[in-house]
């Protein structure tokens, strides 16, 4: 396993990482649950990603059953939730969602509960919240680093503007201000990780863990010729991802790369797992595994990135044909 720095931060994190989005507590068994994070914290993994509404608070719990059970030492392995949603999602009450004082502290409490944890190495703020006054947010944040009850707090979706927006007001009263960022990032979505952040990074050090390294599965091939009816685009409330996701350019791009895919000799999601790992940007790409064979093919990423030489980078480029444009920002 690889590991980096998560952004300015001296917390080193493992290049691939295991989320539970439409997993834990959802699609699949508490069983199979228990044995991809045991093939994940065996091969090296040390970070488990996890959020409030996943599976509303069922994939914390399952988590935190497996973690329980397993009693690997607490400092080998770094936990994650996020707040914003509210764990009910749409049928959240106004004081149980968003990023006000009020439930951003209980929410995570809720979140160290569910996972049967003291506290959360990273804590991330779902979604920007435009009721909230960013010092109202900044300041839990730091309050709650503070107490001890979370080590690091970021983002996730959030623009470039409202992440710099948070660290000014971090800087202002002296606060500690967002470690990372959970963006999509993928060969067909480029533009935030690459373009967007591309000052931050310079400026205040920003880390990613990036979700979506295979586009919900457009860059696993399942999708080049048919809609299968049993994957995550399938599933009821994935219509804000389907579309897009589906679109007829990334179908044609998803084709050609597994065409490409094959002449190098591995599968169409290793090699997008593995260019994702070249982006120097990329702290730790998150992996949503289903199945355990599916996770141990992913770790082979690893090796296949020392392979992509420029030449390699070039030939994908030309056949993405989406290289985001720097100087639009």
């Amino acid at each position: 396993m690889e590991y980096r720095r998560l952004g300015k931060s001296g917390l080193q994190i493992s290049a691939l990482s295991l989320g539970s989005w439409l997993t834990f507590g959802k699609q699949i068994g508490n069983n199979t649950a228990d044995e991809l994070m045991s093939i994940a914290y065996d091969n090296g993994v040390n970070f488990f990603d996890n959020a409030e509404i996943y599976a509303r608070g069922r994939s914390e719990i399952v988590m935190g059953e497996i973690l329980k059970k397993k009693n690997w030492d607490r400092d080998s392995y770094i936990i994650s939730s996020k707040v914003f949603f509210g764990y009910l999602g749409k049928d959240a009450r106004p004081t149980q969602k968003g990023l006000h004082r009020k439930h951003v502290v209980e929410a995570c409490e809720q979140a160290l509960k569910r996972l049967q944890l003291d506290y959360l190495d990273l804590y991330f703020c779902h979604r920007p919240d435009k009721q909230t006054p960013i010092e109202e947010t900044v300041w839990t944040m730091h309050n709650l680093i503070q107490q001890g009850k979370i080590l690091y707090w970021g983002t996730s979706e959030w623009s470039a503007q409202e992440i710099m927006e948070a660290h000014m007001v971090a800087q202002r009263y002296s606060l500690i201000g967002p470690t990372m960022e959970q963006p999509q990032y993928n060969m067909l979505e480029r533009n935030k990780v690459e373009v967007e952040y591309a000052q931050i990074y310079k400026t205040v050090g920003l880390g990613t863990t990036i979700w979506s390294p295979l586009a919900t599965g457009v860059l696993t091939g399942k999708y080049n010729d048919s809609f299968p009816g049993d994957t995550r685009l399938s599933i009821l409330g994935m219509e804000w991802l389907k579309d897009a996701a589906l679109a007829e350019a990334n179908l044609s791009r998803a084709r050609k790369l597994t065409t490409f895919a094959k002449e190098l000799g591995v599968s169409l999601p290793v090699l997008a797992i593995a260019w994702c790992l070249k982006n120097e940007h990329v702290s730790t790409v998150i992996l949503g595994a289903s199945k355990s064979a599916q996770l141990q093919e992913n770790f082979k990423a690893l090796e296949l990135k020392e392979l992509l030489t420029a030449d390699v980078m070039e030939k994908i480029e030309n056949i993405l044909g989406n290289k985001p444009i720097l100087s639009q920002y």
